[in-house]
């Protein structure tokens, strides 16, 4: 990502993935609702960092390694991200897309 972006806009993306990474590490035996509501806000926080930077549009690759390490960070804090998914109707890949601009 380095040679495409901007500084400013690898900042911002790393900023919301660290947040996102505290706020699951926060999360004590945790509800769908409170894991979905985690997962809406650093989705909805790289919704505004992709709009709000000039030329700072995701592209495929990066859009599906953000969201595996949506999956990644929820799965290694002991969340079963198939199971939530399958709860709620969709795959577990998909369950940032009610959100994603990206």
């Amino acid at each position: 990502m380095t040679d495409t972006y901007s500084e400013s806009f690898l900042s911002a993306t790393d900023a919301a993935l660290v947040d996102f990474e505290g706020a699951v590490d926060a999360l004590a035996a945790p509800s769908d609702e409170q894991i979905l509501a985690v997962v809406q806000r650093v989705v909805l926080v790289l919704n505004s960092v992709n709009e709000q930077h000039e030329g700072g549009t995701y592209d495929t690759d990066e859009r599906e390694e953000l969201c595996l390490f949506v999956d990644a960070v929820l799965t290694e804090h002991g969340i079963d991200v198939a199971g939530l998914a399958a709860r709620h109707g969709v795959s577990r890949y998909e369950i940032t897309d009610r959100w994603r601009r990206w």
